[in-house]
């Protein structure tokens, strides 16, 4: 390849926000009809990069150029209509709409709505997409709003497409679905960026991968001739080892029952139906399931936060005393060592407060247990260090505003906080969730010393490759419902997938007293 017929070419970009250099002096080259990967640690300038390139964000210094023209990108109209379109984690739809009013939102002058449905059909046709025209966008699921957005963006002509993180919440036949339809795109001459952490993905999909790291441009590499293994050095800048340990359990004891839960929410809906599992001492129970399947109920009505219709949570402390849960104050559960980590899209929201520095925010976690939380502070200090340290939390200082440090330092300090007040049970959701490869594994070590000590974790996450290395077994949720419970070193993505979009007929026990 060569620049003079590139789709797209990005020279000495440089971004700042503040002090910070989001973007150092970045070169990016995207041809037509390739898929690149672009590949960097949190905070490497990746999605701030793509987005100077649809028109959010406008650069500081450097020159773009669209087919061979420079250019001025200073919107998302100004990108569209140089042909570029940029689907986003969190879709930008109006859920009253159908879809077909979603796609041609934005036209000029009166609609017609036959000939909309006949372009929208031709588009399906051409590349594969499945859509229902007049399907109202709140009663999709995730990856049918997805291929929604999609649509959208080449009905508005678009020939540059880029993808952020577009498989986060997608089963792996909705992913495969997915890449198939880049695939088709791609021959059809369309260039399309995808960033994304799931190194297998970036193998599977992708002709090329950009590199960044810190903000600079360190490399590119030709998917056919790397591996994961050189992609994550290269990110990193040093070695990381790829392979998850999952240590064998010892003397597995039971220590929390769950028995029959149901949760309705604040709208009547029905979350989770008539849930039954148990969680054992020094074992890791992975649960899979699509976004939405009542995986966040679940923690939370085990952590006491969550109003439970009928049910049972029952821990079994280390003598065989057993505890009814339900009822109890959130407080009093965690006392007993019962620790919620759980990781939402805001991660201020869950337990941290803005405007406290780290070590303020670790003294929240005891807040309430101790007569002395005013003046023993000591503690709290020394817990925050430790936590900076061992998950590398880039801070300027430990008396740093939380609300000052970006989303993964948040995150790493949520999860270290709920880590380090030594639980029995560990109930952990999206640990590693938007984390680079670096961090995840420091989380992923961390989660398993827990487990060698003999805490029962419960760990939610995305990547099912995943959740096969590190649990001992998978609990998959459908609809709210238990799917199946299958032994992680034995079953298959493939059958994770299906389990997670249709109900089991093999169970033949109940999963509390069977699992």
């Amino acid at each position: 390849m060569n620049n003079t017929n590139a789709a797209v070419r990005m020279r000495g970009i440089s971004k700042s926000f503040d002090i910070k250099q989001a973007n150092i002096d970045v070169d990016f080259d995207l041809y037509p009809g390739e898929i690149v990967s672009l590949l960097g640690e949190n905070g490497s300038g990746k999605t701030t990069l793509m987005n100077m390139l649809a028109g959010i964000y406008y650069p500081d210094a450097g020159r773009i150029f669209i087919n061979d023209r420079q250019v001025q990108i200073s919107s998302p109209a100004m990108a569209a209509k140089l042909g570029i379109g940029m689907v986003h984690q969190h879709f930008k739809l109006v859920d009253v709409f159908t879809a077909w009013e979603n796609i041609v939102l934005g036209e000029e002058g009166r609609y017609d709505v036959s000939l909309a449905k006949k372009k929208i059909g031709e588009i399906c046709a051409r590349y594969g997409f499945d859509v229902d025209p007049d399907k109202k966008i709140y009663n999709m699921t995730v990856s049918e709003k997805q291929t929604v957005e999609i649509v959208k963006v080449i009905y508005h002509g678009v020939e540059i497409l880029i993808l952020d993180e577009p498989t986060a919440v997608l089963t792996p036949q909705e992913t495969e679905r997915l890449f198939e339809v880049m695939r088709n795109m791609k021959k059809d001459g369309k260039s399309i960026v995808i960033i994304t952490h799931k190194l297998a993905e970036v193998m599977a999909i992708s002709d090329r991968v950009v590199v960044l790291r810190q903000g600079r441009y360190v490399g590119t590499l030709e998917t056919a001739k790397t591996d994961p293994q050189e992609m994550t050095d290269m990110m990193v800048g040093h070695a990381v080892t790829l392979d998850i340990e999952r240590p064998e359990p010892v003397d597995p004891k039971k220590r929390l029952v769950i028995k029959n839960i149901n949760i309705t929410d604040i709208e009547g809906v029905q979350k989770v139906k008539n849930v039954s599992f148990y969680m054992n001492s020094g074992e890791i129970l992975g649960i899979a399931g699509i976004s939405g399947s009542g995986q966040k109920e679940l923690l939370e009505a085990i952590a006491g936060i969550q109003k439970v219709d009928t049910g049972s949570v029952i821990y079994i402390d280390e003598t065989g005393k057993e505890t009814e849960l339900i009822g109890m104050h959130p407080r009093d559960i965690r006392e007993l060592g019962v620790a919620l980590s759980f990781v939402p899209e805001d991660r201020l929201g869950m337990g941290l407060v803005g405007n406290m520095n780290i070590s303020e925010n670790m003294m929240l976690r005891t807040f309430g247990e101790s007569h002395k939380w005013f003046t023993d502070r000591d503690k709290p200090r020394k817990v925050a260090e430790k936590v900076v340290d061992v998950l590398d939390v880039s801070t300027p200082g430990l008396e740093t505003p939380v609300r000052r440090l970006s989303g993964g330092n948040i995150q790493k300090i949520l999860v270290g906080r709920e880590i380090s007040s030594n639980p029995k049970v560990l109930l952990t959701a999206y640990a590693v969730r938007g984390l680079d490869i670096n961090s995840s594994y420091k989380i992923y070590d961390l989660i398993n010393e827990q487990k060698k000590k003999g805490v029962a974790v419960l760990f939610v996450g995305e990547d099912l490759d995943v959740l096969m290395q590190i649990s001992d077994k998978i609990m998959v949720l459908c609809d709210g419902q238990v799917s199946d419970i299958v032994d992680a070193q034995k079953v298959t993505k493939n059958e994770i997938g299906l389990l997670m979009t249709s109900l089991s007929d093999q169970r033949k026990e109940e999963p509390a007293d069977g699992q």
